[in-house]
């Protein structure tokens, strides 16, 4: 089981951020966590991976609550990590390859299966060309690769991306769905962020909607996508192939490629 229950988080003595959320993520392989700006998506990402302590509730990680001492967090964030929207907040080398396997080293791995993992997420992610390339070098959209590549060299489980496709233009977009999808293909489970509502809804299977610290609604992306009135009191909008089907009264397709095709049939 990996869930949070009746969570409740606060930033020094100042009000409570996150109010009673109770999540379960280990029963879907992609979950969104959505929410206008201050509705707290940060601050429980943060609290999911031990970055922040709940004041009360807790995080649970295979039936068991999250054991908050260093060694405890440091095997738990093998098997759970994070990438920031900003990759610069996790990237620290000058070398891409230094940066990926630096984990790997500090960890005590050999040289060769460090390589191995190495061409493993390079390959994986299309990075080849850039393994051996200076960080300052790259574009904003090969930085959030490589950020994401340095948490998948530990064989992570789980992903929680937070707002993976914010300031990319719309190749590097699609570059980062196809990532995604094919990080799922391979059996990586995620826990996305995200106000990207086409994204969420091509995605994930299951959605929570935050507000204000609250969770006010959860369920089927369908379901959750189709309530026009629980989105607009949550701040956010519909994705455009849901608002195409209710208004226009054509089937709900399920991403724009299959919308493309029965067009053009």
């Amino acid at each position: 089981m990996f869930a949070v229950e009746d969570l409740c988080v606060s930033y020094e003595n100042q009000m409570e951020i996150l109010h009673q959320l109770s999540l379960r993520f280990d029963t879907h392989q992609a979950v969104g966590i959505l929410g206008a700006n201050g509705s707290g998506k940060s601050t429980l990402f943060a609290a999911i991976v031990g970055l922040l302590k709940p004041t009360r509730g807790r995080v649970i990680y295979q039936d068991q609550p999250l054991d908050y001492q260093k060694k405890a967090l440091y095997s738990y964030r093998q098997e759970v990590g994070i990438v920031f929207q900003e990759p610069d907040h996790q990237i620290f080398y000058s070398i891409v390859e230094e940066d990926v396997s630096f984990a790997l080293k500090n960890l005590g791995f050999d040289q060769r299966e460090i390589d191995r993992r190495l061409d493993e997420v390079f390959d994986l992610l299309a990075l080849q060309p850039l393994r051996k390339k200076p960080i300052q070098y790259l574009s904003y959209g090969q930085k959030k690769k490589i950020a994401i590549a340095s948490v998948l060299v530990l064989q992570t489980k789980w992903l929680l991306l937070d707002e993976p496709t914010a300031g990319l233009d719309p190749t590097g977009r699609k570059q980062m769905i196809d990532i995604i999808f094919r990080l799922l293909e391979q059996g990586t489970k995620v826990i996305i962020s995200s106000h990207d509502m086409d994204l969420m809804y091509e995605i994930c299977d299951y959605l929570y909607i935050l507000k204000e610290g609250s969770l006010v609604a959860e369920g089927a992306k369908e379901e959750v996508f189709l309530d026009e009135e629980m989105l607009a009191h949550a701040g956010l909008e519909q994705p455009w192939l849901v608002k195409i089907h209710q208004q226009l009264q054509t089937p709900l397709f399920k991403n724009e490629a299959e919308f493309m095709e029965k067009r053009v049939r």
